[in-house]
C-alpha cells in the first residue's frame, strides 16, 4: 500500500506517459455510416466541411469544465482505418453498395483539427475543437470524438471540483469497481488525474498511463483472520513501510483504533512508521476528529487519515465544514461515473458550421440550441493580475484581438450586450493539433496536463470554483459573428437560403 504524502506518492518518479489505445472504425453510430453512404452516392463526400464541438451548459451547474480526452481522440483519428473485418461486417448488414464499401478501404482522415490544449479550463458556447476536412471524413469521427471528450471532460471536471474543496487534502480515484466497464474505468482514471487526482487504485491504468497507484486492504482481509489485531499485524508485516489500516470492520473507536495504535507502536519499534488509517463508514467528521486526537496523543501526528464511502465534492465540502480531520479523500463512484447533481453526462455536441465555403447553422424551435455559423476563432483575455477574464468568439477572418469598447453579446441571449473594458490582454488559446491527418503536437505527459488544469483553475475569477451558484464566466460573441448569425437566421426564416445555406 502506498498513500500519497502530497499530490504524488513518494515511490513515483519520472513523467507520466500515455500509451495509445487503438479502436475500431465501427465505434460509431449507424447513421454516421448511412450519411457517409449518402454523401458518397451524391458526390458530396469531398466537399470541405467545418464542424465545431462545444457544450451548452457547464456540468454540475458549475462555472467551468476541464478539457480532457484530446490525446486519446487524436490517436483514434490518426490511426482510423477500415480493415477487412470491419468492411465484411458492414457488408453483412446489406445496407451499403459494394462500391461504397470498397471506397471505405481507402478512407483516411486528411483534415485539420484545432483545439484548446488538453487540461485547459473551458466554458459553454465556445468551440472547443474544430474539424476542417472533407465532409465524409469530418462526419465519421463525430461519435468517437464526443464519446471520448464528453466523458473525460466530465470526469476531469468532477475531479477538479473535488480538489477545489479539499483544501490541503489529497484526492485519489478509487472507482474501478463502479465504472462503466473496463474502458470507462481506464478513461476515468486518466481524466481524474488530469483534473487533479493524485493517484488511482486502478492497476491497469497505472501500467497504461504511468499513473501512481494506491490501495489499502478490504474488510475481507480482517474477516479472514481470527481477530482484527492479527489481521493488522499480518498486513503490517507484509507492508511495513507503507501500511494503511482499515478501522471499521468491527468497531472503529472501540476496536479498530486501539488495534491500529498497537500496530503503530510495534512498527515504530522495528524502525518504521504506520502510514495511514482509513475510515469507510459512520460519521466521518466525528470519527476523524476522535481518531486524530488519539493518534496525536499517542505520538503519531504524521499518520494520515483517509476517508472513503461514496464521497463527492459536496460531501467533502460538508465534512470540512463540520471540522473533519482528514488528509486523503478516496473518491470512487461519484468520480468515475461523473455522477451527482447536474452530472451523468456532458452535453457536448458537434455541429456543421460551414460546407463548401458557405456558412451552415442549426435553426430550431429551441433558441438555446441554435448553433453558430461559419469558421470561428476564440480569443481569451487575462486581467492585469493574470486572471482569466473573458472569452470572445469571433469570425475566423478576424485577425486582430477584440478592441476596447467593442460591443459583444451573450451567445444564449443576443439582447444581453456588453462593451469590452480596457486593461485586458488577449490571446488565441486554441492551437492546431492535427494537419493533413497527422498530429503536429507531441503528446504531453499527464503530469503536465494536470499542472495546466490546476494552474488555470487557480486563475479563474473569484467565485467561479464555488459549488453553489458559481460566478458565470463571460463568454461572448463578437459583433461581426452576431451579425452573421442574425443575417443567416433571417435568410433561413425567409426561405432564401435553399441553395447555399441550410440546417444541420
Amino acid at each position: 500500500m502506498v498513500v500519497p504524502d502530497s499530490d504524488v506518492p513518494p515511490q513515483h518518479t519520472g513523467s507520466v506517459q500515455q500509451t495509445p489505445v487503438h479502436l475500431s472504425p465501427l465505434l460509431t453510430d449507424l447513421y454516421q455510416l448511412s450519411m457517409l453512404h449518402g454523401y458518397w452516392h451524391h458526390g458530396m463526400h469531398q466537399q470541405q466541411a467545418v464542424f465545431d464541438l462545444y457544450f451548452r451548459r457547464s456540468p454540475y451547474g458549475g462555472g467551468y469544465a476541464v478539457w480532457a480526452g484530446l490525446e486519446n481522440a487524436l490517436e483514434y483519428v490518426e490511426q482510423l482505418r477500415f480493415g477487412t473485418d470491419a468492411v465484411r461486417y458492414l457488408e453483412s448488414l446489406n445496407l451499403f453498395d459494394a462500391a461504397f464499401l470498397e471506397a471505405l478501404r481507402g478512407w483516411r482522415f486528411s483534415g485539420r483539427i484545432e483545439s484548446f490544449p488538453e487540461g485547459s479550463v473551458v466554458f459553454a458556447h465556445e468551440p472547443l475543437l474544430t474539424v476542417t476536412a472533407p465532409l465524409w471524413e469530418a462526419q465519421l469521427i463525430e461519435t468517437a470524438l464526443l464519446n471520448t471528450l464528453n466523458f473525460q471532460t466530465l470526469v476531469a471536471t468532477k475531479a477538479a471540483r473535488c480538489v477545489s474543496v479539499a483544501g490541503g487534502g489529497s484526492v485519489i480515484e478509487f472507482g474501478a469497481r463502479r465504472a462503466q466497464g473496463p474502458d470507462g474505468a481506464l478513461s476515468a482514471s486518466r481524466a481524474a488525474f488530469i483534473g487533479g487526482a493524485a493517484a488511482t487504485s486502478n492497476v491497469l491504468a497505472g501500467q497504461r498511463y504511468g499513473l501512481p497507484v494506491v490501495g489499502t486492504h478490504a474488510h475481507a482481509w480482517v474477516e479472514s483472520f481470527p481477530d482484527e489485531l492479527t489481521a493488522f499485524r499480518a498486513y503490517a508485516e507484509l507492508h511495513p513501510a507503507s501500511t494503511t489500516l482499515l478501522l471499521d470492520t468491527v468497531n472503529t473507536l472501540a476496536s479498530g483504533l486501539p488495534n491500529a495504535l498497537t500496530v503503530a507502536q510495534e512498527l515504530r519499534g522495528r524502525g518504521t512508521e504506520l502510514r495511514a488509517v482509513r475510515l469507510d463508514s459512520g460519521d466521518l467528521a466525528y470519527l476523524s476528529r476522535r481518531v486524530r486526537a488519539a493518534l496525536d496523543a499517542a505520538g503519531f501526528p504524521d499518520v494520515k487519515i483517509m476517508a472513503s464511502n461514496d464521497l463527492s465534492e459536496n460531501v467533502i465540502q460538508s465534512l470540512i465544514s463540520e471540522g473533519a480531520r482528514l488528509d486523503i479523500y478516496a473518491v470512487g463512484t461519484q468520480l468515475v461515473t461523473g455522477g451527482g447533481e447536474g452530472g451523468g453526462a456532458l452535453g457536448g455536441v458537434y455541429k456543421l458550421a460551414e460546407l463548401d465555403g458557405q456558412p451552415r447553422m442549426k435553426l430550431t424551435g429551441d433558441p438555446a440550441k441554435t448553433s453558430l455559423p461559419g469558421r470561428k476563432r476564440v480569443w481569451r483575455a487575462h486581467s492585469s493580475h493574470q486572471q482569466l477574464a473573458w472569452d470572445v468568439v469571433s469570425l475566423g477572418s478576424q485577425e486582430e484581438p477584440p478592441s476596447v469598447g467593442e460591443r459583444v453579446s451573450d451567445p444564449a441571449n443576443p439582447l444581453r450586450r456588453s462593451r469590452l473594458p480596457a486593461g485586458l490582454s488577449w490571446e488565441n488559446p486554441r492551437q492546431t493539433v492535427m494537419e493533413a491527418g497527422r498530429r503536429v503536437t507531441a503528446p504531453e505527459a499527464l503530469e503536465d496536463l494536470q499542472r495546466r488544469a490546476r494552474g488555470e483553475c487557480s486563475r479563474l475569477p473569484e467565485g467561479t470554483l464555488r459549488l453553489l451558484n458559481p460566478h458565470t464566466y463571460r463568454v461572448s460573441l463578437s459583433a461581426d459573428l452576431q451579425t452573421a448569425r442574425e443575417q443567416l437566421i433571417s435568410r433561413l426564416e425567409d426561405g432564401l437560403g435553399d441553395t447555399d445555406s441550410g440546417t444541420a
